[in-house]
């Protein structure tokens, strides 16, 4: 028994080795011709200077170095980043080889990457201190996994946590993280996710976003899957890829009191009053364990499937640390002042609010006579509570208190999307590269509700005056009042109360009540070509011979002229390549048939990876309406929305069977 016990651990031992120190071989490298220094140019020097410098500090513990060389057009920015596993040697063994390997590879190129198993090396003749998620590789093990659902599901969960781990990292440290869990008795799911150290917690994650919402395109239902980024990586796989880290020291052991000596029997027997003795606690600690784990699950069970209490007092005490006296609320809005109302919607009122700590708020004060009663305020209260992703608005408290609602979220500055995108002198801010920044950050905040969230989460009134932008532009979605709960494995409802914007609503659900994540896709469809076009959606009719926004931009696809649509204020500043991409996603995701549409992790894929061939959308769907009919009031459709007036709200065990390779 002991010679196959120490067998087992020799061969896991080189098994384990043989894993780690194999041959230093790239995985991949991007070098693009279109841009090239001369013969009589410094850069080469300068190259070969910043390679120098990086291979001389492969030794840092941190795994991490950049530096640059020159001056002027001829300036080299290089960078190194290590695995977290990666012992010194290795590291710097690693940056030998790919600053050697690089050279060769891309003799003239400016720019350049490369990517090893245990380090990647980058340089370019523009400082790398930013967030890049482009140039992309994506490489996916050739066997497959069984049960794929639940195995998505896993690989989701698992890596989300591994990449939360990887960003909250403490500056100066590693943002390496690594997880296991078990996906059946016999397999084990291995992940990791890693960023350059020099990115801040939210550059990360949102890097860490990017690829991990690749993962579907790439490599579904794949034992094993990775996407290199030159900012960010992450991989997994049905073994352990990387060196297990070292296990916290254990606490010093506790006395421990050993049951009397057996009285009768051979030394070797052991009485059945001690055995008792000894394994009934341990029976009903286990016990107890059980239980507390019964009841939580329950308990978790019962909060997500939101039971129908009336008055959603129940629920929402749950959140009771988010609660806000209404005294205070009165304070910080000066009792509701006429001079910081915000807007104003078919729910209530938005004020501007500051709190005693100097913190801005944006408080929603639902009117009391609104269609939003209990069930919806309660509904926004627990959604708000539990998501939370950059592009999403903040919920910060609540008041319920009498008749009285109040929502109280973060004051975004820079107000909603339409006050921009529909003004003829100000959307002219919107350059873009704005524009586009805005529309990936939509696609990211609706991606968390429909896949990433802990409940798959329908919108159901994304709109242009539900999207928010903060200081710098970025996008966060906002009105949850109508949104949908469904549990995991549900994917779509039905409703007699048809509840949104009309213009924005797909057509299954405007005629139907058939509301899905699909409907939100129709609804982002819109919303991206008003974010091309400049126009609104509601202000078409019979324009150039079109009913809608949708129609106007498909007869100048079909036409051959899509870049006619674009908003005249944008001139020569934007990408040609980018804009006909937003135009085909947006008219892919208006398509008649829900089937059709594009799931949002799709969209983030064609957002970031060019390698990814569109197909062609098909004609969208058109409402046709008279003008007579534009004019009547929409009977029985409810609107979220406000019209803005001053500042707007809230605010194999062998890595040689990994050979599909999808470089961006």
């Amino acid at each position: 028994m002991n010679i196959l016990l120490n067998f087992i651990l020799i061969l896991s031992f080189f098994l384990s080795f043989s894993i780690i120190t194999h041959s230093q071989e790239p995985l991949y490298h991007i070098c693009p011709n279109t841009t090239v220094f001369t013969g009589n140019s410094n850069y080469p020097t300068n190259r070969n200077q910043t390679l120098s410098s990086l291979t001389s500090n492969g030794n840092r513990s941190i795994g991490f170095y950049n530096t640059s060389a020159g001056q002027g057009p001829n300036d080299v920015f290089g960078v190194f980043l290590c695995r977290g596993d990666a012992t010194i040697d290795q590291c710097q063994n690693c940056v030998a080889s790919a600053a050697k390997e690089i050279v060769e590879l891309c003799p003239v190129e400016v720019e350049a990457v490369i990517w090893y198993d245990f380090c990647l090396l980058r340089y370019s003749n523009r400082s790398l201190v930013s967030m890049a998620n482009s140039p992309t590789v994506y490489k996916s093990n050739t066997q497959n996994i069984s049960d794929q659902t639940r195995f998505n599901s896993l690989l989701a969960t698992s890596m989300r946590e591994s990449a939360t781990a990887a960003a909250n990292a403490k500056s100066g440290e590693k943002k390496f993280a690594v997880k296991e869990v078990n996906f059946t008795a016999f397999q084990t799911l291995y992940n990791l996710a890693q960023c350059t150290p020099d990115l801040s917690t939210a550059d990360c994650i949102q890097c860490l976003d990017i690829a991990i919402s690749q993962l579907p395109a790439c490599c579904n239902g794949k034992q094993g899957g990775r996407v290199l980024t030159p900012s960010c990586n992450i991989r997994y796989e049905m073994y352990r890829f990387y060196t297990a880290p070292s296990p916290p020291p254990s606490p010093p052991p506790s006395p421990v009191i050993l049951p009397p000596p057996p009285p009768t029997g051979s030394s070797g027997d052991m009485s059945t009053a001690a055995i008792i003795a000894i394994v009934a606690p341990s029976v009903s600690v286990l016990l107890f364990c059980m239980g507390c784990i019964f009841l939580r699950r329950r308990a978790k069970k019962n909060y997500n499937t939101l039971p129908g209490d009336a008055s959603g007092v129940n629920e929402i005490t749950t959140a009771g640390s988010l609660q806000v006296n209404l005294n205070t609320i009165q304070v910080a809005t000066n009792n509701f002042s006429r001079d910081n109302k915000l807007g104003e919607g078919g729910f209530g009122e938005v004020y501007k609010g500051l709190l005693p700590n100097g913190q801005e708020i944006a408080v929603k004060k639902l009117s009391r006579g609104s269609s939003q009663g209990s069930e919806e305020f309660k509904n926004e209260v627990l959604l708000l509570a539990k998501l939370q992703h950059r592009n999403l608005v903040r919920l910060l408290g609540f008041c319920l208190e009498g008749e009285e609602k109040i929502l109280v979220y973060e004051y975004v500055s820079n107000k909603s999307l339409d006050f921009f995108l529909f003004d003829e002198e100000k959307r002219g801010q919107l350059d873009w590269s704005r524009r586009y920044k805005i529309i990936g950050g939509i696609a990211r905040g609706i991606l968390y509700l429909h896949e990433d969230s802990r409940l798959r989460i329908i919108h159901r009134d994304l709109k242009a005056s539900n999207v928010l932008l903060d200081g710098e532009m970025n996008a966060k979605i906002s009105d949850f009042g109508m949104a949908k709960i469904f549990v995991v494995d549900q994917t779509q409802g039905n409703t007699s109360r048809i509840l949104g914007t009309y213009g924005y609503m797909s057509p299954e659900y405007a005629m139907h009540g058939q509301f899905s994540v699909k409907s939100d896709m129709y609804s982002f469809g819109v919303l991206v070509l008003e974010i091309i076009c400049g126009k609104k959606n509601s202000s078409f009719y019979q324009t150039d011979g079109a009913y809608d926004l949708g129609s106007y931009v498909w007869k100048h696809w079909r036409e051959g002229t899509p870049m006619e649509v674009l908003d005249p204020v944008l001139e020569d500043s934007y990408s040609r390549n980018e804009v006909l991409r937003c135009i085909q996603i947006g008219l892919l995701c208006i398509q008649e048939d829900p089937i059709d549409r594009p799931s949002m992790a799709t969209v983030v894929l064609m957002l970031n990876s060019y390698s990814v061939t569109l197909p062609m959308p098909r004609q969208p769907a058109f409402l046709l309406q008279s003008r007579s009919e534009q004019n009547m009031p929409m009977k029985g459709l409810e609107s979220n929305s406000y019209s803005t007036t001053k500042s707007a709200v809230s605010g194999s065990v062998d890595d040689a069977s990994i050979t599909d390779v999808y470089p961006r």
